[in-house]
């Protein structure tokens, strides 16, 4: 059963006595918003403009703290090839990555204009999901976002296409999925995603007549994964998919996200302030604390693998807050080594948490099923008697 509601969103959120819902808030913009389809996908400086003036007014009447994840350096790269009389005509990787090189320059200087006429400073920061991945280099990240936004600047953050392949072949989609991991790396209240349809429909809008919006996601599940359809922008590369998926990540760890029209009228001004616009995802319960987020985070794009667990072991994970015993553990999947954050599935191969292995996974397929106290004459060492221990896990 899709879990939605009809309430007309976050109206009972706790505000701030300058109106606001969301004090520090990562608003991302996608492609499908900055360009302009008139011009075979170039910059709508226009809507960049507008962007730039509600996120000024909402740090300078405000206080809120702004990071912009943006897309729309290739398509800059494009408009700037375009009015040189080039052009590049294949769509691989490597041409997507020349035009990304082309563009990031003419794009950040843009929005460096922009926001100084507003007497806002920027700051340029292009992240690959690597520089996320390893603990050291995502505090470093934080550290510098974080005192980026307390001396009043706005970071603006950008995939770095020129080397980061995966993203450009639409494994992360878009920034999507950056803004995602930015949300819960600087612990911001709510990310915005700005796109060009008004959020999440009962259907696809554009094929569907009678598809209809839906205002608030309560949890996000089957019924909701099944109502999301395929980008139109030919432009853009994440689709409805990974903005579910950057749903799922953000709310998991505590945090609001609302998806709705980048060309609404004052649309990140309504959203940081709890009005109704969009759909509003809410957050499937109270804040986790960094390091779990951290977990949550490189989990997601990892490849080591799965422990799967019975029926007694995920209730008990779930509903108990307790370690994964070898005991409940009935096979591994990948080739995982201690250390290293896998994901724990149930007898159906549903992902039900992530956590910090105290065993590689040959040690574990030999001791799954028997009780802690056999893992020493099993292995002939132990490491502890969790596979995960409760302090390591984090539920999905």
């Amino acid at each position: 059963m899709t879990n939605v509601s009809n309430s007309a969103g976050p109206s009972d959120s706790p505000r701030d006595s300058r109106g606001l819902a969301y004090r520090r808030i990562v608003v991302k913009v996608g492609t499908g918003v900055l360009t302009d389809t008139r011009e075979d996908g170039g910059l709508n400086l226009p809507v960049m403009e507008d962007l730039v003036r509600q996120i000024c007014s909402l740090k300078s009447e405000h206080l809120a703290e702004i990071i912009l994840v943006t897309s729309g350096a290739i398509a800059a790269g494009r408009q700037e090839l375009r009015q040189s009389g080039l052009h590049l005509t294949e769509r691989d990787i490597p041409s997507r990555q020349a035009l990304a090189a082309i563009g990031q320059g003419g794009l950040i200087h843009a929005y460096h204009r922009m926001f100084e006429s507003h007497g806002v400073h920027v700051a340029q920061a292009l992240l690959t999901i690597n520089d996320l991945a390893d603990r050291q280099p995502y505090l470093n990240v934080r550290n510098t976002l974080t005192a980026l936004m307390d001396i009043g600047v706005v970071p603006i953050l950008n995939e770095n296409d020129v080397v980061a392949v995966d993203e450009i072949g639409a494994v992360f989609g878009d920034n999507d999925r950056l803004s995602a991991l930015v949300t819960n790396l600087v612990d911001a209240d709510l990310l915005i995603i700005l796109t060009d349809t008004e959020g999440l429909y009962t259907a696809d809008p554009f094929r569907n007549a009678d598809a209809t919006l839906i205002p608030v996601v309560e949890q996000i599940d089957e019924g909701i994964q099944a109502t999301v359809g395929q980008h139109r922008n030919p432009w853009a590369r994440g689709g409805m998919p990974t903005k579910i998926d950057a749903a799922r990540l953000v709310t998991s760890a505590g945090i609001a996200m609302i998806m709705c029209s980048g060309r609404a009228q004052d649309a990140i001004l309504q959203a940081a302030m709890g009005n109704s616009i969009g759909t509003l995802f809410q957050p499937s319960g109270e804040k986790l604390e960094a390091r779990k987020r951290w977990m949550l985070n490189r989990v997601k794009d990892s490849q080591w693998g799965e422990i799967q667990v019975d029926g007694g072991a995920a209730h008990a994970l779930l509903n108990r807050n307790v370690s994964l015993l070898p005991a409940g553990v009935r096979g591994v999947r990948g080739d995982f080594h201690r250390g290293d954050i896998v994901y724990i599935v149930d007898e159906h191969g549903r992902q039900i948490a992530c956590g910090i292995a105290n065993y590689a996974a040959s040690d574990i397929a030999r001791i799954r099923g028997f009780r802690s106290d056999g893992i020493a004459a099993i292995l002939g060492y132990q490491y502890g008697q969790e596979v995960v221990h409760r302090n390591n896990l984090v539920l999905i």
